[in-house]
């Protein structure tokens, strides 16, 4: 599952704003805000929207021993 400071991170290499991000997954902005601030944790579908909506963008997330983090793959 996904962090807030990931899809923080994602929206930055994406140069969204949290509105843009909450259009294109089908979600509050709030959600979003809260999410990113650590204040509450979306559902687990929520959250499936926000990583498909990224993904769809081109975002990839890592998880590995050492930590978790994104990257932005490049298109052909």
């Amino acid at each position: 599952m996904i962090t807030g400071d990931q899809l923080r991170a994602a929206r930055a290499l994406l140069n969204w704003t949290q509105k843009e991000l909450a259009a294109r997954a089908g979600v509050a902005t709030r959600t979003i805000r809260l999410f990113e601030s650590g204040s509450r944790n979306p559902y687990a579908q929520t959250i499936a929207q926000l990583q498909s909506a990224l993904e769809d963008a081109g975002i990839e997330f890592l998880t590995t021993k050492a930590g978790v983090g994104v990257m932005l793959l490049q298109r052909a």
